[in-house]
């Protein structure tokens, strides 16, 4: 595992890194079904919306970002205040480093003082792997402790491919009958949890 590696929380100033390492995602991947560069703003914008109730952190080493994590919401309705959806990626040319262990780990003790109880992970799938997309964010997923929990069938369309999703889920908390409220991220000290 990569040494040299810190994690701090994410700031709209980071937009334009952030969005270096999505680029390649988008354009030549099928992994986000993304299709179109979103602008440096637009991406600043997303950062803001997210860190007004859920983490979004950056992985550095030699002071450049080269992944990134955030939480979103899973659900609006207020049934759904305990579940989130997990989203993660790294820079092309730093898989295999240690950098998403070490993103969801820090992700999961962030979500665990907001009261979290279940992460979902929506996943591109494909039954016949392509030059645009394979299966290792699943590998990658049950490696880090996800389990399946829902498959959809050739639901998104890009490259002119039908791809297939996969659920995954992570529970990090006792599900009691009267669970703690949820805390959003602007309430909560993140000093030395990273």
């Amino acid at each position: 595992m990569e040494t040299g590696i810190t994690i701090r929380m994410a700031t709209e100033a980071d937009a334009t890194d952030i969005l270096e390492i999505y680029a390649p995602y988008i354009t030549d991947t099928a992994i986000t079904f993304e299709y179109h560069l979103p602008s440096v703003e637009e991406f600043a914008t997303r950062i803001h919306f997210t860190l007004a109730k859920y983490p979004f952190i950056v992985a550095e080493a030699n002071n450049q970002i080269i992944g990134y994590a955030y939480a979103s919401s899973f659900k609006e309705r207020a049934a759904y205040h305990w579940a989130v959806e997990t989203t993660i990626y790294i820079k092309q040319d730093c898989h295999g480093q240690g950098v998403g262990g070490r993103l969801y780990i820090a992700l999961e003790k962030i979500l665990m003082k907001q009261n979290i109880l279940n992460l979902n992970a929506c996943i591109a799938y494909t039954s016949v792997e392509d030059e645009h997309l394979n299966n290792a964010s699943t590998y990658f997923h049950e490696h880090v402790g996800y389990q399946k929990v829902g498959h959809f069938s050739k639901c998104g369309y890009k490259f002119e491919t039908w791809y297939d999703i996969i659920w995954m889920e992570k529970l990090i908390g006792e599900h009691s009958a009267t669970p703690k409220s949820m805390i959003p991220i602007t309430e909560l000290q993140i000093d030395g949890m990273l």
